[in-house]
């Protein structure tokens, strides 16, 4: 099977190499994603976040999936003394840093249930896979039509924080200026929910939070920081 759909404001890609695909399964997984885009889209003013941040919804009365969103939402941004932050001074709740790997971990989940045994699921560029080896290659953070580094993955996950798709976009929670210490960051880790949110906290911590990043247990980091200067964790699966 291989499809593509537009969700959440993003390709997302579904490869399944096994021979055979239980019926609807990739219904089932871009259902799941859709429906993500419905309920946590602070874009949506009918969504659960939009009207959680309106006051419509109590935080008591919230969803099961909305309370495990913002709790690892609370955690990273702890972890990160408030570089990380989905709540910033001036503007709504905007948990969508979570939510994406956290929703394609969970579309995982489902064809591993389903015993997919070879699979690769790239959201906009981040992407997990089952099966491998898989390459997945680094863009280039300033030249469109390169790779940097190229990756080999056998079971896991991987992640790109950077500037040259949507400019200046992620914020320092602790000044609510734009984090521009690094030009790319990414992060490989057993499951996308870490290796995004991970790659994101890091990018907005900056020059720092490279090794923040490569202190994480299960975490490898390949970046490029302000100075174009190229930094990478020991180990890092690279390709061959």
């Amino acid at each position: 099977m291989h499809r593509v759909e537009q969700v959440m404001g993003f390709p997302v890609s579904l490869r399944i190499d096994d021979e055979s695909v239980p019926d609807g399964l990739g219904d089932a997984v871009f259902g799941w994603l859709h429906e993500v885009d419905r309920r946590f889209s602070p874009f949506r003013p009918d969504s659960e976040v939009s009207r959680l941040d309106r006051g419509e919804i109590a935080p008591d009365d919230i969803s099961a999936d909305l309370v495990e969103v913002l709790f690892l939402s609370e955690r990273y941004r702890a972890e990160t003394g408030g570089a990380f932050d989905v709540r910033l001074p001036g503007r709504g709740l905007d948990p969508c840093a979570v939510v994406k790997g956290w929703s394609v971990q969970r579309a995982a989940g489902l064809l591993r249930a389903a015993g997919v045994r070879r699979f690769c699921l790239n959201a906009g560029g981040d992407v997990i896979a089952a099966g491998g080896p898989w390459r997945v290659g680094v863009r280039h953070p300033e030249i469109a039509d390169r790779v940097c580094v190229v990756l080999e993955i056998e079971e896991g996950a991987v992640a790109t924080s950077a500037r040259y798709e949507r400019g200046d976009h992620i914020l320092d929670g602790r000044t609510g200026r734009p984090a521009t210490g690094l030009l790319s960051l990414t992060v490989v880790a057993p499951t996308l929910t870490e290796a995004d949110v991970t790659a994101t906290a890091a990018f907005a911590l900056g020059a720092d939070g490279i090794a923040w990043a490569a202190g994480r247990a299960g975490c490898e980091v390949f970046a490029v920081d302000g100075e174009r200067r190229v930094r990478r964790s020991a180990g890092l699966p690279v390709a061959a």
